[in-house]
């Protein structure tokens, strides 16, 4: 097979990750299975990423730019990509298309080559027309599914266009100082000394100003530090953790913070994980940073087949949910995920948290946490819990990473430039 241009192969490569997720897939596995070379694969997913972001309004543009629509997955994922680099790289419409063009001499032994050519040079023509119908279209306009921006606009109704913006940004990259091994002032210098720009939001968080690669970041491989979004790492300091506590990190892998509350404090921590292939995640991760700890593998919704029957001090919950708070990190999640979905994560949720109570010790807390922004797996599953167990009453939770609020019986920390959307409501065992 006649090798491509480098642009014109990761155009192709980005077409078929899209093709990919339209069928159902998820992007991460679809980008390993794809198996691609080191620089191939950094230009691809920066394509791929944008092209999710932005589907809503692909979507919506090939619906007015197409008769009819393309049948073939390769070719429609080829048109989506080319469109959101159109739009991200305008000085760049010349390249873009003829680079489109000769990637879709790989999709079905070239056929579409006319379409691709025809449709991305129509768009340039109509362009201003075509980008003011998509404004007035919600699902175009804000690049989420009508049944999100609604959900949104009910849970959230001062902040709901902020969220969806931020949702459509790129993450930001936070790290967290391994503050067993180094200082963060000193890990700054580090940092300013590799050309890495950086400043500090707390004692541990530091903020890269412009994301770069982990290969990158000095000391990483010998556990200075770690990736951790900054609202994530407000669990360790809400839990209340003091040396020499039994405690629980239940959903646990990859380990951060498992690794962050052990980080902190000198604990008898277990962390668990449902996934065998997860957990050795959390035994890489803490390795990585000097750290010990007790990693099973087990359903936290049946504790007896792990639990050894003693109660914990301390219980991280972070239990699955629908990650509408991460998006902007998994802009696949946008256009996999369901409406029908959230009810189906807060049963989960509900029984998770129903199970790990029973292994709290009296006086002890439990830190129930969630990366959604939906009220139906936060506030309302909370309220939900404490109706159902006369033992339990919430704490307030006082933020200790992030400016989003200070001291509340429960903080939903909404995405911003600094960080994700999280949510956390500390609960006391009587």
């Amino acid at each position: 097979m006649q090798k491509l241009p480098p642009m014109a192969e990761a155009l192709h490569a980005a077409a078929g990750l899209i093709a990919a997720v339209l069928a159902g897939r998820n992007f991460d596995v679809a980008l390993t299975r794809a198996a691609l070379p080191g620089p191939l694969r950094a230009a691809t997913m920066d394509l791929a990423y944008s092209t999710l972001r932005a589907y809503g309004r692909g979507d919506f543009l090939l619906g007015l730019l197409l008769e009819r629509p393309v049948k073939d997955a390769a070719a429609r994922g080829l048109l989506l990509v080319a469109l959101a680099r159109l739009e991200a790289r305008p000085d760049e419409a010349h390249t873009t298309v003829d680079q489109a063009v000769t990637a879709a001499a790989r999709v079905a032994r070239g056929q579409f080559k006319g379409l691709v050519n025809g449709v991305l040079r129509n768009f340039l023509r109509r362009r201003e027309e075509l980008l003011a119908l998509a404004a007035a279209d919600p699902v175009a306009r804000w690049q989420h599914p009508a049944w999100w921006i609604a959900r949104l606009q009910q849970d959230h109704p001062a902040q709901w266009e902020s969220i969806l913006a931020a949702g459509n940004s790129h993450p930001p990259l936070c790290l967290r100082v391994n503050r067993r091994r180094v200082t963060s002032a000193d890990y700054l210098a580090q940092l300013g000394a590799a050309g890495i720009a950086a400043r500090a939001l707390d004692a541990a968080a530091i903020l890269v100003d412009k994301p770069v690669p982990v290969e990158r970041i000095p000391g990483f491989g010998e556990g200075l530090c770690s990736v951790q979004d900054w609202g994530a790492q407000a669990a360790a300091g809400l839990l209340d953790v003091h040396d020499g506590m039994r405690v629980l990190d239940a959903c646990a892998a990859p380990g951060g913070k498992a690794a962050h509350l052990l980080e902190t404090a000198r604990l008898d921590l277990t962390a668990l994980d449902a996934d065998p292939q997860r957990a050795t995640r959390i035994t890489g991760n803490l390795v990585r940073l000097g750290l010990a700890a007790t990693v099973k593998t087990g359903d936290a919704r049946a504790v007896a087949p792990w639990w050894d029957g003693r109660p914990y001090d301390r219980i991280l919950a972070d239990v699955p949910c629908s990650a509408s708070g991460v998006v902007r990190r998994h802009p696949d999640a946008k256009w996999l995920r369901r409406e029908s979905d959230i009810a189906g994560f807060a049963a989960t949720q509900s029984t998770i948290v129903d199970a790990l109570w029973r292994t709290l010790a009296s006086g002890g807390k439990m830190l129930y946490a969630t990366c959604s922004v939906f009220g139906e797996e936060n506030a309302r599953q909370v309220e939900a819990f404490v109706g159902r167990h006369a033992d339990a009453h919430r704490l307030p939770a006082q933020a200790t990473t992030t400016r989003a609020t200070t001291c509340d019986p429960q903080l939903q920390h909404l995405p911003d430039a600094e960080h994700d959307g999280f949510y956390y409501a500390l609960l006391q065992k009587d």
